[in-house]
């Protein structure tokens, strides 16, 4: 029997290829020591699945590092890998290794298979989690004229290839007409996953035709799973009836129509009540888990394939606003890891490439290829005419629809376990879907190339890649903590129209008006005045915006709670939340200070703050007074926020803003040099919040006070132009009472108008 390869014999290469050559050697000659104390047993062996289970995750991990350093997907390294450790390779090389790590005993491969069946179920998850529906939307017209084309050409050719091909590549040649719906089905929907990660790539993801694209391979995949359910679901029947298609096609359709009204609030609530009701670790992440796990039980017994029921719990947690980053980073983290090395990995092993010595099955594996590819190019191209692109744009979004990859994989496979492929076929689609991916790639590089970049879109881009630094576009959920007073109304109004801009969901935490928080709230129901400010201003916004996308609906729920306040704050941030708005009756003292009740609020939060100081008409008409916007800037992040904040707020209320820069003059020798750096500072600054105005159509005009107190140039901008609102970042300050330094505390004090205080 062959040895291992010595470590000391490997070319000093790369660090990297040593440890994993060593690592592979290792792992050759533990299995064939477990191989030999577990030969003598029948039965499976866990000590052999935990082989087979290092093995695909090494191997795979490591090509696919290697097809990531020469810019193809990291996926086609994980199949490769699954190829390189079953027969094509491995069995050819040392296949006595090969035996030992993957024996063909069916207890051993139906562990194996129990691991693969669940990972399709994630991948499709994970697949429609990061299907944006709101995509779609924006370029609906022409990703629906390319997506169906798109399908129906390759289809067509698909299926008259499965009409023509010979009896002894089909697993039931009386059931031919199956086996050509699947192979139809097979090639005419592409990879979202690839398509996307080189879109992402080359830096095309925001760019029309990036969309376009994107959202076409959305459209396709969408369009693809309902097709192979109800083809899956005949081939599970045995034969094709009309009472069958029926019920496949009728039970797809309430299913989907179902899902996406009120199964999409219902998937919304059980998210958002685990998150808020459990204290244990991850229990969202498991009821993610089981909301997949019950809507593909759900297809199931409709009769279409548990896939679909995967994918579609996948889009629709995928849209909910509670799906923070950091649970889609934890759940990505496991698919990505673990599940997606090994099912590649298992597809890669059941393909037998040795077979393709065969001249015959050689010619027709590469005749299945060309015809994929015509399909698919053409039925793309005509799309893009048909959808309005020019001939280039039309070209390079047919070159990246051809992207085959990991969605052929999983549907080939899932074709070969229910016996509606022969091992020949199966071969001959994932080869196919290895050339077609691994070409994708550079071809897609050099056609995006080509296609120009125009003004309107340059300011587009421009405009969305500062959204994506902002502050207010990445809030997810606010929590206001707001009484009954004038001053708490103001702050939920406000609140509202911060959250009507992006669809941010608002939790309201009711406080009684006066309660102590040494002590405990009177046990009242909450009343409806501030859900219905905040909806109202929220709705209000949504008005505004309706020339531009319309954001989501504002969710808001209010917590009931009977604990001080401190505690009633502290309890419920631990829910995550991106910002606390506070507004109390209580909120200053006579020297500038804070009250107590808002230094405890903000103290039970460690987040971002937002706390109001409500005055004049905001008082007597918190719900309808106007806004006259000024927002203090001096260049550093707090500020940028604040003004971030602002234009936020004066975009929904359609008003204006006013930025004031205080320059401080230099003195001594250097101060002319000084004072020229001085005013290029002034003139950045100033620049970089006009342009930030701009991009959200609001009007913003400029102030400058030169060699003044910074409070007293606030407070004399405000009584010169009237300005009802400020907005301005500040930074807490050591110290058991909540202290934002001298000139807050001096704007807190004396400025007669209202204030909002926005905190990192």
């Amino acid at each position: 029997m062959p040895h291992a390869m010595p470590c000391s014999t490997v070319p000093p290469t790369s660090t990297r290829v040593r440890v994993g050559l060593c690592a592979l050697a290792a792992l050759a000659l533990s299995a064939q020591g477990a191989f030999a104390a577990e030969g003598a047993r029948t039965g499976a062996s866990e000590v052999i699945f935990l082989v087979q289970l290092v093995a695909l995750m090494l191997v795979g991990r490591l090509l696919g590092e290697l097809m990531n350093r020469i810019g193809q997907p990291s996926v086609m390294g994980m199949l490769l890998g699954g190829i390189v450790l079953g027969p094509s390779v491995l069995g050819v090389v040392w296949p006595d290794l090969q035996h030992a790590i993957f024996p063909s005993a069916p207890e051993q491969k139906a562990m194996l298979d129990g691991v693969a069946q669940f990972g399709i179920l994630l991948l499709l998850l994970l697949t429609g989690m990061e299907t944006d529906l709101k995509l779609v939307r924006t370029v609906g017209k022409a990703a629906l004229s390319i997506s169906l084309t798109g399908v129906a050409v390759p289809f067509i050719c698909g299926f008259a290839l499965g009409q023509l091909m010979p009896e002894w590549l089909l697993p039931h040649p009386d059931q031919r007409l199956l086996t050509s719906l699947f192979l139809g089905t097979a090639l005419s929907i592409s990879s979202i996953k690839i398509v996307a990660a080189v879109v992402r790539e080359m830096g095309f993801t925001r760019r029309k035709l990036g969309l376009i694209i994107v959202a076409s391979a959305i459209c396709e995949d969408s369009i693809g799973w309902v097709i192979i359910a109800i083809t899956l679901g005949l081939a599970q029947a045995g034969a094709i009836d009309l009472m069958s298609t029926a019920k496949s096609v009728l039970g797809t359709a309430v299913f989907l129509v179902a899902s996406f009204t009120f199964g999409r609030r219902i998937v919304y609530f059980l998210i958002r009540w685990t998150n808020d009701n459990f204290e244990s670790d991850f229990p969202v992440i498991t009821m993610i888990l089981v909301i997949m796990g019950v809507m593909a039980l759900t297809t199931h017994l409709i009769g279409v394939h548990t896939v679909l029921g995967a994918f579609v719990a996948g889009v629709l947690i995928g849209e909910s606003p509670i799906l923070s980053k950091h649970i889609d980073e934890q759940l990505r983290g496991l698919i990505l890891a673990f599940f997606m090395p090994v099912f590649f990995g298992i597809a890669g092993l059941s393909a037998d490439l040795t077979v393709l010595k065969d001249a015959t099955l050689l010619l027709m594996t590469l005749g299945l290829i060309a015809i994929a590819s015509f399909g698919k190019f053409a039925g793309a191209f005509i799309g893009g005419e048909f959808g309005g692109l020019t001939r280039r744009e039309a070209f390079a979004l047919a070159c990246g629809m051809n992207a085959r990859g990991s969605t052929e994989v999983i549907v080939a496979t899932i074709g070969l376990s229910m016996g509606a492929l022969t091992q020949n076929l199966f071969t001959m689609i994932v080869t196919m879907a290895v050339v077609t991916t691994m070409a994708m790639p550079p071809m897609l590089r050099w056609a995006l190339g080509r296609v120009p970049l125009s003004k309107a879109e340059k300011a587009r881009l421009e405009r969305e890649e500062h959204e994506a630094r902002g502050f207010v576009s990445n809030l997810e959920r606010l929590l206001l903590a707001v009484d009954e007073s004038p001053n708490g109304k103001f702050a939920a109004r406000l609140a509202g129209l911060l959250a009507g801009t992006h669809g941010i969901a608002i939790t309201v935490l009711p406080l009684s008006e006066g309660a102590k928080t040494s002590g405990k709230q009177e046990k009242k129901e909450p009343r409806d005045g501030i859900e219905d400010t905040v909806k109202a201003a929220a709705e209000d916004t949504t008005l505004a915006q309706s020339g531009d996308d319309e954001p989501a609906p504002v969710d808001v729920t209010i917590r009931k709670h009977h604990a001080p306040i401190g505690e009633a704050v502290a309890e419920e941030a631990k829910k995550g939340y991106d910002l606390l708005v506070v507004g109390v009756e209580n909120t200053r003292v006579k020297n500038g200070g804070f009250h107590q009740d808002v230094s405890r609020i903000a103290s039970a939060f460690e987040g971002p703050l937002a706390i109001l100081a409500g005055s004049g008409d905001h008082l007597r008409q918190p719900q309808q007074s106007p806004l006259h916007i000024l927002v203090p800037v001096t260049g550093n992040e707090v500020s940028r926020r604040a003004a971030d904040v602002a234009i936020a707020i004066a975009r929904a209320c359609e008003c204006p803003i006013t930025a004031l820069y205080v320059a401080t003059g230099g003195a001594g020798n250097g101060r002319k040099h000084h004072g020229f750096r001085a005013r290029r500072q002034e003139q950045a600054i100033m620049k970089d919040i006009v342009e930030m105005a701009d991009r959200h159509d609001v009007t913003a005009r400029t102030a400058v006070h030169s060699d003044v107190v910074p409070h007293e140039a606030i407070l004399a901008e405000v009584k010169k132009h009237g300005h009802d609102l400020i907005v301005m970042g500040v930074s807490r300050r050591p110290g058991d009472k909540l202290f934002f330094g001298d000139t807050a505390a001096a704007v807190l004090e004396n400025a007669p108008a209202s204030i909002v205080f926005v905190a990192s």
